[in-house]
């Protein structure tokens, strides 16, 4: 399907490109969604190991909006979201301590599921990199009505046009910090109950979740975030953190058996550091940006962006 003149190309299928496009759709504008990888799902990262998935990106999701909700409840009906826990552990100065908070959602099959199942009825091309976008506007020299970058900021800034001055200057305000995931595979449990672990004040590691608990399944795996800083300095080569991440993983919670097996993905635009509390952007050139970028870094601000900058689009096309 080729959007035209007429039509959207939204670029990025992750939960904010996603959402954009469902409801471009569902108000008759022609739209497609290119993506660099080859899935669905951006920073809502999933990766399967021995068939069974472990969650690289977003750890859990949360829910205050009442639209939102309503979603979730859509995913809980289809057997794709489950309620997991209000409670993590905290390591700090203080200790170990437990600490309460909102209900954290978690995803049996993996959070990638969940854009795939908004995206299952949207046009898709995987695997298509973009090139540029220009006035016009234009997507790779084929004019479009509009077209949205749902991604950091950074890596849009690379596609945009310097003649699109609004958009340039909205992606140059915005910073955002790296991660490394690690995804720890254990020949068995050997640490006591905590689902997921808030770790503070570390050199290395900033969060810790049980994989097992938060999948249901009971699977020895562990998923570590580390610190900006730590990742950082293995951005070019993060496989040879491994051996790090690994020791102070067992070192906090005390474990006595190396894992067998650890992978180590690289995240070089993990979190949004500073953006706007805009909701999106929309411009006069015809560009949109969404993310999670446009308020509190959450996988619902994300959705949220996505879903207004569509209702925005749709009524100016209208």
């Amino acid at each position: 399907m080729d959007p035209g003149r007429s039509g959207v190309v939204v670029v990025g299928a992750g939960i904010a490109g996603v959402a954009c496009a469902g409801e471009l759709l569902r108000a008759g504008v022609p739209v497609q969604i290119r993506e660099r990888a080859r899935a669905t799902g951006g920073r809502m990262a999933s990766r399967r190991f021995d068939g069974r998935p472990a969650d690289l990106g977003a750890a859990y999701l949360t829910v205050s909006d009442p639209d939102f909700a309503e979603v979730v409840r859509g995913w809980q009906a289809a057997g794709l979201a489950r309620e997991w826990t209000d409670t993590f552990v905290a390591y700090g100065g203080r200790g170990r301590r437990e600490v309460r908070g909102p209900m954290r959602w978690a995803a049996p099959l993996g959070l990638r599921s969940l854009v795939e199942q908004l995206a299952r009825a949207l046009p898709v091309v995987v695997d298509r990199l973009v090139l540029g976008v220009e006035p016009g506007p234009a997507v790779d020299g084929a004019p479009c009505a509009a077209a949205v970058l749902a991604m950091p900021g950074p890596q849009a800034a690379l596609l945009l046009d310097p003649a699109l001055a609004a958009a340039t200057e909205a992606v140059r305000r915005q910073r955002w910090s790296p991660t490394l995931a690690a995804v720890l595979r254990f020949r068995t449990r050997r640490w006591s109950d905590f689902r997921g672990a808030f770790v503070n004040d570390h050199p290395l590691l900033s969060l810790v979740c049980d994989d097992g608990d938060r999948r249901g399944d009971g699977a020895p795996v562990l998923v570590a975030h580390t610190t900006p800083e730590f990742a950082a300095g293995h951005l070019a080569q993060p496989t040879g953190a491994a051996p790090a991440v690994e020791a102070a993983v067992r070192d906090l919670l005390a474990l006595p058996d190396p894992a067998e097996h650890v992978h180590v993905h690289r995240w070089t635009y993990a979190r949004p550091t500073a953006g706007s509390d805009a909701g999106f952007h929309l411009d006069d050139d015809g560009i949109g940006l969404a993310g999670d970028v446009f308020g509190e870094p959450r996988v619902q601000t994300a959705w949220r962006s996505g879903r207004d900058l569509g209702r925005a689009l749709a009524r100016r096309l209208a």
